[in-house]
C-alpha cells in the first residue's frame, strides 16, 4: 500500500497514541520527585512519532531510512525507562501500564524494523529522485512480480501435469518396446 501522507502510516499512528498516552501517564503524582524521568520518557516518546514523520517528509529512501533508524532507537529509549521505572519498587502500582506501553514500543520497533528491512532492499531511492520513466520501470516491475508470484502454484501444477504426461508416454513406449 502506498502512504502520501505520514499521518496515514499505521506505525505512525501507534507511536502518536504512544506519545500522547506518555504524557498522560508520566503526569501521575507518582512520577513527582524522580527527577527528569518523566521529561525524558515523554521526549523519547514523542521522539518516535517526530521522527517517522520527518523521514518520510525529506523525499529520499535514504533519509527516509535514517530517520526510521532513530525512531526506532527512540523507542527503545523508552523500553529501557520503562524497564527502570519497573524496578522502582514505589512505582509498582504502575506494573500493568508499564507492560503495555512496553508492548506497544516492542510492536513499533518490529514494525520499523520490517519497513527498514523492505527499504533497504529496494531499487527506488525516494520522492525526489522518482522521476516518470523511474515510476512506469518500477510500477512494471511490480506487476511483473504479482504475477509471476500470483501465477507460481499454477505453473507447478502445469509442470506437475506435463511430468506426468512423460511419464506415462515413457511407460507407453516401454511396454510397445517389450
Amino acid at each position: 500500500m502506498k502512504y502520501n501522507r505520514f499521518e496515514g502510516l499505521p506505525v505512525w499512528k501507534l507511536a502518536a497514541d504512544l506519545g500522547a498516552a506518555m504524557f498522560e501517564w508520566t503526569g501521575h503524582s507518582s512520577f513527582r520527585g524522580k527527577g527528569d524521568l518523566s521529561n525524558q520518557s515523554q521526549r523519547a516518546a514523542l521522539s518516535i512519532s517526530n521522527n517517522i514523520a520527518e523521514g518520510f517528509e525529506r523525499g529520499t529512501t535514504n533519509e527516509l531510512i535514517a530517520f526510521l533508524y532513530i525512531a526506532r532507537g527512540s523507542a527503545g529509549e523508552v523500553r529501557s525507562m520503562l524497564a527502570v521505572i519497573k524496578r522502582m519498587p514505589d512505582l509498582d502500582q504502575l506494573a500493568s501500564d508499564i507492560d503495555r506501553y512496553y508492548a506497544e514500543c516492542e510492536q513499533i520497533s518490529r514494525q520499523l524494523g520490517g519497513w527498514l528491512q523492505s527499504l533497504q532492499n529496494s531499487d527506488i531511492k525516494g520522492q525526489r529522485h522518482l522521476n516518470e520513466e523511474v515510476q512506469r520501470r518500477f510500477d512494471g516491475e511490480k506487476r511483473r512480480k504479482a504475477f509471476v508470484d500470483s501465477n507460481a502454484e499454477r505453473m507447478k501444477e502445469i509442470e506437475a501435469k506435463i511430468m506426468e504426461d512423460v511419464r506415462k508416454r515413457k511407460l507407453v513406449r516401454e511396454n510397445e518396446a517389450e
